[in-house]
């Protein structure tokens, strides 16, 4: 085997009273795919922001190629051969492909101070040919879909001769499909003798990509080794410190009678006569391919997509909400898949987005009380354990999991009797998913009725007392918890079984 490409050697990172990395070592070898691990806080993206140029590392020594270096910027790292492409693609949307590809070192015809667009037309060609990325050199990047654009961002590091490309979470906006592609091209790059940094919390992926491994907890190295040796269970108690059956902490809850049925909800070409029934204390699990409709359906209960036909009732009474705003004054909650653009003010503090929904009730004369808003912030911030400076730290300086705590305690905050989760663990780590995932156990024990829409049949399987499953648009099939398989979910999920709900 190669020597290693990239050695980072006793990495520590500190900031005013917090140790983020404590002499971390990371060793990277060409032609491999390596997986960084760890839950969020456990030092990932710091260690990345040191190794592209973002932070300057308090002590420890990096090598590439087996020289030393010290990279002032990400600009210095990128000429080197480093290259990061992040969970949210990083691109100019009202630039061309070419442009984003070559953006920061466009190609000039020589002796002249004129860009050559020809020569970095034809290399956009040649490079997205290289990826198997069917797309115009002149398209412009706001029309490409979200897998595409990661697509673009990997051309762009084939336009810098990158050696090590480091990506963050690839797959989190990606179909099965579209994640298939993209590891096909990762092999690719792999073969060829680049080497892949691999971010992700999906075990999934981990195992089928990744070749070695380097695990973090509290921003330190507690292992790493060859994935063939690892398994789910190890890798769980080295970032955790937990067992994996303790990731699905579900409790015993009392079944009791329908809160929510929907009858016949048919909209457009995005769903099509669906009906359930959800009740007191139950967990509803929705599973489905991307595209099935899950989301959509939720977004036309409770107002916020059209409905074409069909009905609904609450606690036996029919109603139709005109917005998620009528939804929460009857005790219908929703915490939508995107955190970010539809779940918190990033610029807001903690409790401002934690109290938020209920401005009005906490208004006293015109404003807002502040004992009353800071006392809420602190009881539910405090239930979902949100780790923060304080709780007027900006949204936006927060973890992925701690971002989605706030979202919860927002809606958890206005004591609804009917909880929808949309994705409700997408992108956080295991230690977060196991808080989440006991306090949900918790509600529906205390006799909250909760639908769960995920993408991953472990938490479906885990989490769920009946599971709904869709299929192009349709309610294929509803199963009982004892009754539920991974094969006769997927198998109803993909159109297998027959339409036999």
């Amino acid at each position: 085997m190669d020597s290693n490409i990239l050695e980072m050697r006793g990495i520590s990172m500190y900031f005013p009273g917090i140790k983020a990395l404590d002499g971390v070592d990371l060793s990277v070898r060409p032609g491999e795919v390596h997986a960084l691990i760890g839950e969020n806080g456990a030092g990932k993206s710091t260690l990345v922001k040191v190794l592209t140029g973002l932070y300057k590392p308090t002590a420890g020594t990096i090598l590439f190629e087996g020289a030393e270096r010290r990279f002032a910027t990400t600009v210095d790292a990128q000429e080197t051969g480093i290259v990061a492409i992040h969970q949210e693609p990083i691109m100019f949307p009202d630039l061309s492909v070419a442009e984003n590809v070559f953006s920061g070192h466009m190609l000039r015809r020589k002796g002249l101070a004129l860009l050559d667009w020809p020569a970095m037309r034809a290399k956009t060609r040649e490079l997205c040919a290289r990826i198997e990325l069917d797309v115009n050199p002149d398209s412009m990047v706001s029309e490409l879909s979200v897998a595409q654009r990661h697509m673009v961002g990997i051309a762009r590091a084939l336009s810098m001769n990158a050696r090590l490309v480091i990506m963050d979470e690839p797959t989190s906006a990606l179909s099965i499909r579209e994640t298939e592609d993209l590891f096909k091209i990762i092999r690719q790059l792999r073969d060829a003798g680049t080497a892949i940094l691999f971010i992700s919390h999906k075990f999934d992926e981990l195992f089928a990509i990744a070749s070695s491994y380097t695990v973090l907890r509290d921003g330190r190295l507690v292992g790493s080794g060859d994935m063939r040796e690892a398994t789910v269970d190890s890798l769980v108690r080295m970032m955790a410190g937990r067992e994996l059956g303790q990731m699905f902490p579900k409790r015993q809850a009392t079944i009791g009678e329908t809160v929510l049925e929907v009858r016949d909800f048919s909209s457009g070409r995005s769903f099509k006569d669906v009906s359930f029934s959800l009740r007191r204390g139950e967990i509803l699990g929705f599973f489905g391919l991307v595209g099935a409709g899950r989301s959509e359906i939720m977004k036309s209960l409770l107002g916020l997509d059209p409905l074409d036909s069909g009905e609904m009732s609450l606690n036996g009474a029919k109603v139709r909400f005109s917005s998620p705003s009528a939804a929460l004054a009857q005790g219908v909650a929703y915490v939508p898949e995107d955190r970010q653009s539809q779940g918190l003010v990033l610029q807001m503090g903690i409790d401002h987005n934690i109290c938020l929904p209920q401005t009005a009730r906490l208004a006293a004369g015109g404003f807002v009380a502040a004992k009353a808003e800071a006392a809420l912030a602190r009881e539910y911030g405090g239930k979902m354990e949100i780790r923060a400076a304080g709780w007027d730290e900006a949204a936006m300086n927060l973890s992925g999991g701690n971002q989605q705590k706030v979202v919860l305690a927002k809606w958890l905050a206005t004591k609804p009797r009917v909880l929808i989760l949309d994705e409700p663990t997408k992108g956080i780590d295991v230690g977060t998913k196991a808080a989440v995932h006991e306090f949900m156990s918790q509600l529906a024990a205390e006799g909250m009725a909760i639908i769960m829409i995920s993408s991953e049949l472990p938490e479906i399987m885990g989490m769920a007392d009946r599971v709904a499953v869709m299929h192009e648009g349709r309610l294929v099939a509803v199963m009982d918890r004892a009754d539920a398989s991974e094969e006769s979910i997927l198998k109803a999920a993909t159109g297998a079984a027959g339409e036999a709900a």
